[in-house]
């Protein structure tokens, strides 16, 4: 057996172990493998082992890459889980199903202004990124924000806003954040939470995410 698909089958069985080790808290999550900077080669081996859903951090390279493949196999979802910037929403929307990223008004507009002039059929879905560990190096809706966001982009642009998004500080525990995440989700009505990585997705299950989104667990190191 190739390692890739090694490795997928054992993400596959710890996923669902944990599933079942937090069944009063695990809402069964869905895996989002992290294809970005990886060969189409080495993705092919995973979707034809059945897997159907992918995540990108690069709105252009993920277009000349999943294109043609997309073309081919309808049933693939893609995720754009790095950040988007005002002038990629056009080639963004056109590439990715799920955009979990949104995190200020320019984005949303322009999105909304895409949606309406192009009349396409296709059934967006969103999330917003929270900056859960208030890092000013990184993207998100500050945490004191997120109601009043996710309730301007529902509410006023129209904007299938399903979930929150977050990446925790990289060296601090998890659990933390991942609780938070998941509350602010609850007290939004939100369903999905996008957390969890190849090092922390155990606790990420077990506080209710709804994504997991590992790359190097299944492909192994990037370089």
């Amino acid at each position: 057996m190739h390692e890739i698909i090694k490795n997928y089958s054992n993400i596959i069985n710890q996923i669902d172990y944990f599933n079942k080790k937090f069944s009063k808290t695990s809402k069964s999550p869905k895996l989002v493998v992290v294809s970005k900077t990886f060969a189409m080669e080495k993705i092919k081996l995973v979707i034809q082992h059945g897997h159907k859903v992918f995540g990108e951090n690069k709105v252009q390279e993920a277009n000349e890459k999943w294109r043609n493949m997309k073309e081919k196999n309808k049933e693939i979802e893609l995720h754009l889980i790095g950040p988007l910037q005002s002038n990629k929403v056009k080639t963004a929307l056109e590439t990715f199903d799920i955009i979990q990223t949104i995190d200020r008004e320019k984005v949303v507009k322009r999105i909304r202004d895409f949606i309406d002039s192009s009349q396409s059929k296709k059934n967006y879905e969103f999330f917003a990124q929270v900056n859960i560990g208030k890092e000013s190096q990184k993207s998100g809706v500050e945490i004191q924000e997120v109601s009043e966001f996710v309730k301007w982009c529902r509410n006023d642009m129209n904007l299938n806003l399903t979930g929150l998004m977050c990446i925790p500080p990289l060296n601090d525990e998890p659990s933390i954040y991942f609780s938070l995440l998941r509350n602010l989700c609850d007290k939004n009505n939100l369903k999905n939470a996008s957390m969890g990585m190849s090092d922390d997705y155990e606790k990420a299950i077990q506080f209710g995410a709804t994504h997991l989104r590992i790359g190097s667990g299944v492909f192994g190191p990037r370089n």
